[in-house]
């Protein structure tokens, strides 16, 4: 879960979220604005990308009112604002506006380090959004869900839920909301068996991904259980041929913001970011040579080929691959 600094004051005068998880940021934003809103129902909340934020506009919106009304202002992915910005933001830090909350999210990493660097002298009360890509940190997090909930849940639920939610902390989050709502006393792992084991769609796409970044050991891992849980192959190869057809796409696209990407591509906003992160390491020949072992893949595990789990693993296998063929370039 999100590790706060020893600033744990919500009202904050700047609150700086760092890190990619999305889930993270967005609680992050979301107890700010909870908190100010029970000290002031009125308050007006300001939630604000790069593009939205131009030299200047930050002035406007904390310039003091007429009413003295408590505001948030949200700023997402402040690493890509525009060095004229940053210049406003880094005054603004040197001297914040009362009743004023400024929230900043930040990736972290070396883009944009001036500002991350500027907020945390300033004392900015700090949240840290790691991207969970290990699978004990995100068994951590199911067990911190279900013990923020009042819950228990045995050691065991809470690794047969990770294997069948897989990555993706949304997914992880709302399973624990619903198993804590349907079932009472302790949660065992026959209980998440009966709601989640099999779920097609998550498991698939968790092998795609993990092929698509290049994590072969865990491409296989994850494979090897969706196979087992009764997913169909032709499913598998589906979400893999997506994964890989939505790097191709992205990798040949002309920059832009996310969501003018989104409509030039048909990808969700979300999809982008998430892509954009999944093809470092990608070349136009690593495309290729995956298109063709999704092709290959598909026409075993639809009789052409004698053994339909070979034939995927030998996929995930040649993906993972191409995945990293333009990091050793």
């Amino acid at each position: 879960m999100a590790r706060k600094n020893a600033s744990d004051d919500l009202l904050a005068p700047v609150t700086l979220a760092v890190g990619q998880e999305e889930l993270l940021l967005d609680r992050a934003v979301r107890e700010v604005v909870v908190a100010a809103r029970a000290a002031d129902a009125d308050t007006d909340i300001r939630d604000l990308t790069p593009d939205q934020l131009q030299p200047g506009t930050l002035a406007e919106l904390v310039s003091p009112s007429l009413f003295a009304e408590r505001k948030v202002v949200v700023v997402r992915n402040a690493q890509d604002l525009s060095a004229d910005t940053v210049k406003d933001v880094k005054a603004y830090l040197a001297s914040p506006a009362e009743e004023i909350t400024l929230v900043l999210l930040h990736a972290g990493g070396a883009k944009g380090k001036g500002l991350l660097d500027a907020a945390r002298k300033a004392g900015a009360r700090e949240v840290a959004c790691p991207k969970m890509t290990k699978p004990a940190d995100r068994l951590a997090f199911v067990r911190g869900e279900f013990r923020t909930a009042g819950r228990s849940a045995t050691p065991e639920a809470c690794q047969a839920l990770v294997d069948a939610i897989g990555s993706d902390l949304r997914e992880l989050a709302s399973a624990v909301t619903q198993l804590v709502a349907d079932v009472e006393g302790t949660i065992d792992e026959a209980v998440v068996g009966r709601y989640y084991t099999g779920r097609a769609e998550a498991s698939s796409f968790t092998v795609a991904d993990r092929a698509v970044e290049g994590r072969t050991a865990e491409a296989l891992e994850a494979l090897r259980w969706s196979l087992s849980t009764g997913v169909a192959p032709v499913l598998i190869t589906s979400a893999l041929a997506q994964g890989v057809r939505a790097i191709g796409k992205l990798s040949s696209a002309r920059g832009g913001r996310p969501a003018d990407l989104a409509r030039e591509l048909g990808m969700p906003p979300w999809k982008i970011d998430r892509v954009r992160q999944q093809m470092r390491g990608w070349t136009p020949d690593g495309v290729s040579v995956a298109l063709r072992a999704v092709a290959e893949a598909d026409a075993g595990v639809k009789g052409g080929g004698d053994d339909p789990e070979y034939a995927l693993e030998k996929a995930v296998v040649t993906i993972a691959h191409a995945a990293r063929s333009g990091r050793r370039a």
